[in-house]
């Protein structure tokens, strides 16, 4: 994240439109944050190629909240794991 606070203003291309965002992140990790999106939005065009755009960026969206809630999930198991074995070691 960007020291200063400064808000950065940043436009994207995410499946052929251009937006505008603003953030404290710089630059560089918005556009590569969009350019992920860009990606996995065209994945998902690629295998239904009559899906809308917004049919689309819903699906996306959806795949992408999967894959953060078992990231998540995976997170929270591990966090738990390394509190047992210190716990375990601790006596």
């Amino acid at each position: 994240m960007n020291n200063n606070n400064q808000i950065n203003k940043v436009t994207v291309a995410i499946f052929n439109e251009d937006y505008v965002v603003k953030g404290e992140e710089e630059p560089e990790y918005i556009q590569m944050l969009a350019s992920y999106v860009d990606r996995r939005m065209r994945m998902i065009f690629q295998r239904n190629p009559n899906l809308s755009s917004t049919k689309v960026a819903v699906l996306t969206a959806l795949n992408l909240a999967d894959e953060l809630n078992k990231l998540q999930e995976d997170y929270d198991e591990l966090v738990r794991s390394m509190e047992e074995e210190r716990k375990n070691r601790m006596g």
